[in-house]
This record gives C-alpha cells, sequence and structure tokens, in this order.
C-alpha cells in the first residue's frame, strides 16, 4: 500500500512540473501582447531576439494585424484612397527611438476611387527598439490608427503594451519571414533583382513624367513617393519599350503640393517582386 507521505510527495512532484510547463509554456510567454480585436481586424505587438547593430542594442518587435477575408489595410502611402496608419509610442518605457519597417506591399484596384497600396490577410510590420537604458527591458506601449477596408473604410484603433527584454522567442520566425520582406536599399543601377536599373525625366507637351527600368520577373510593381507626405504621385503603371528581362514604369509629375516644384526633389521609388523588393531614391534634377 502507498503511504499517504509518498502520495503526497508525488503530487507535489507532479504540480511542480506542471507549473514549470506553464511556464516554459509559449502561450503564456511574454512575447506577445493580447490582440486588440475589433468587428474586421485585430492588432498585436510581438517581441523577437534582439540583436547588436552599429555596436549597439537593438530590440527587435512588431505590430502583427489580422485581417477579415476581403479586407485591407494600408502601406505608409496609401495611394489614390485609403489613409496610412498612425503609430504613437510615445507612453513606452526607456525607448529611445522607435523605427517602423513596412515589407513590400501590394497594390489594388478600388474601381472609381483608382488603386491603393497596402495588405490582405495577416501582415506584421518590423519594429526596431533602441533602448534609452540598454541594460533594462523596454516596455512598448503603442497607440495604433489603422483603417480596415472592403467597399468602405473603417477606422480602427489599438491600445497595446509588451515589455521587451531581447531573449528569444517563439516570434522569431514570423518576425524574421517579415523583416526579409521589407524593401532592401540599394543604388540605381544595382545588379541584385529586383533591381531598379535606370530612372529618368522626360518632358513633352503634356505634364513631365519619370520612367523607370525595372530587373524583375514579370509580375512586378512599383510605387513612388515623394519628399514629403503632402505629395501625392499617382501609381506608376507599365509602358512597352523595355529591353528583355525589365519593366518599364512611367508617372506623370503630378499631385504636388500648391507651390512645390519637382526640381531638386528627392523621390523614393520602391519596385516589389513576390517576397522581394527594394528601395532607391532619386533626384529630380
Amino acid at each position: 500500500m502507498i503511504s499517504a507521505v509518498r502520495i503526497s510527495l508525488v503530487l507535489s512532484a507532479l504540480a511542480a512540473g506542471s507549473l514549470l510547463g506553464a511556464l516554459s509554456s509559449p502561450t503564456i510567454a511574454a512575447d506577445l501582447s493580447p490582440w486588440d480585436d475589433d468587428a474586421q481586424s485585430s492588432a498585436r505587438l510581438i517581441a523577437a531576439r534582439e540583436r547588436a547593430e552599429a555596436g549597439g542594442r537593438v530590440l527587435r518587435a512588431g505590430v502583427e494585424i489580422k485581417l477579415k477575408p476581403g479586407w485591407k489595410t494600408y502601406w505608409r502611402y496609401p495611394g489614390d484612397s485609403g489613409v496610412p496608419p498612425v503609430f504613437d509610442f510615445s507612453k513606452s518605457g526607456n525607448a529611445k527611438m522607435v523605427t517602423v519597417r513596412y515589407p513590400g506591399p501590394m497594390r489594388f484596384a478600388d474601381g472609381a476611387s483608382g488603386s491603393s497600396i497596402g495588405y490582405t490577410g495577416n501582415v506584421i510590420l518590423p519594429l526596431h527598439v533602441v533602448p534609452l537604458d540598454a541594460g533594462k527591458p523596454v516596455t512598448l506601449r503603442l497607440k495604433l490608427d489603422y483603417a480596415a477596408c472592403e467597399k468602405l473604410c473603417v477606422p480602427a484603433q489599438a491600445q497595446l503594451e509588451l515589455v521587451l527584454t531581447g531573449a528569444a522567442s517563439a516570434q522569431d520566425g514570423a518576425l524574421s519571414a517579415a523583416e526579409a520582406r521589407v524593401p532592401r536599399i540599394a543604388a540605381i543601377g544595382d545588379r541584385e533583382e529586383p533591381a531598379i536599373r535606370a530612372v529618368w525625366r522626360e518632358t513633352g507637351p503634356g505634364k513631365p513624367r519619370v520612367v523607370v527600368d525595372v530587373a524583375a520577373a514579370a509580375g512586378a510593381v512599383l510605387f513612388a513617393e515623394g519628399p514629403t507626405a503632402q505629395w501625392a504621385l499617382p501609381l506608376p503603371e507599365p509602358i512597352a519599350g523595355a529591353p528583355a528581362g525589365v519593366q518599364r514604369f512611367a508617372f506623370a509629375l503630378d499631385g504636388l503640393p500648391p507651390g512645390d516644384k519637382p526640381d531638386g526633389a528627392t523621390l523614393r521609388l520602391t519596385a516589389v517582386a513576390g517576397n522581394k523588393a527594394v528601395e532607391v531614391v532619386f533626384r529630380l534634377d
């Protein structure tokens, strides 16, 4: 017969093992925040292993947005319609700087409204966080304003909080995959594809336009942004005349703020081909 003392010891060991398993379970690990839900979308913060960059400590996190089927949200430049997300990290603790990084987006046809730029399904926007005190964790607090759109757009807001320690987490793979989709910063003429091989400005009887040659597989898309958020450049459209292995795009120098001139302005061009993207800057001289 098993003594009462032995039964008590066995039960205590089982309880301790269960507690240890619970503490190590990724379901309660401090590598993600709870979802902040609404009817069309949800948002949360995730955390991953830290990284050393330029001799300093960078904590890695991400804003994950989950959208219902048929719904979309917007890139930093939304295109002809929509609104970009707005991030407020001002209530964070021990955060010196938070940088939002955007994976390569998609282009959507919005009928009479033109075209918009953004994401569907689940998207993770990587965050790189520099702490004030490198020896302490960062308490990341985010007020996020964004839009979820189907036929109509619905404003959404999320209040999110997560402590970043820099430890390895179950979210390392997901965040690394999102970071790999962030456009590679390159120069015009770069050989690694996708690449922006050439950019030039053309004048004619109509509005001046910019022509861009992109080396990439068929189906690449190009986006153009001005030097400030007040610029609303048209979305580049494919045109004929490109050499083999290259897609040619053009867009008019239209949508400038009143009083602004294109001469000397710096444009940011982003080419997306599948899960890869590249970004270059071009000065309109």
